[in-house]
């Protein structure tokens, strides 16, 4: 709030972007975990509010995004080129009111024991160290708590996942091996 009103002193609150975020949470307890050091949702979701320049008021935008999309929001933002060789997107058409995407899978690891992938509803994380997959399908189990990896039901899913989290391995070159 202070920043807020220092800008609008200063007359320059209509020509800045302020850009609120932070770490990302911990775990505190959820599902018997203490610390950051996990894929679940409680400790992955960094807040991220944008205010200024033209960014509508009050809107939320569920989709789920890399903190990294930062750097090229900020520089289509000050009209600056975004380099080829950057592998995010700017969050500016979104912001906006342009086109979403909402099936944007989201890659994530943690050193060499845990892999997670998010696309859509659902979310796989794998444990390499044990070769053990959790399935959740965040809509219905926003809270994480029931694992359906071994379901027949979601079998079709499950290795579509699977496939997904090869695909963002090889495209962001991360160096652990897959096994089956």
């Amino acid at each position: 709030g202070r920043i807020l009103e220092a800008l609008e002193k200063s007359g320059l609150a209509d020509n800045t972007l302020v850009v609120f975020t932070s770490d990302h949470g911990l775990a505190c307890g959820h599902h018997g975990l203490m610390g950051k050091q996990n894929m679940f949702e409680h400790s992955m979701k960094p807040p991220l509010i944008f205010k200024g320049l033209n960014t509508p008021a009050g809107k939320v935008i569920d989709d789920p995004v890399y903190m990294q999309d930062l750097m090229p929001t900020t520089l289509e933002y000050a009209g600056i080129e975004v380099p080829a060789e950057v592998a995010f997107h700017s969050l500016l058409p979104r912001l906006q009111g342009g086109s979403t995407n909402p099936g944007q899978a989201i890659y994530g690891a943690y050193k060499d024991s845990q892999r997670m992938i998010r696309e859509g509803d659902w979310k796989l994380i794998w444990y390499p160290a044990a070769d053990k997959y959790l399935l959740f399908n965040l809509r219905i189990d926003p809270e994480e708590m029931h694992d359906v990896a071994g379901s027949p039901a979601c079998r079709v899913v499950l290795e579509r996942m699977q496939e997904e989290l090869r695909r963002q391995q090889n495209k962001y070159g991360d160096p652990l091996s897959l096994t089956d």
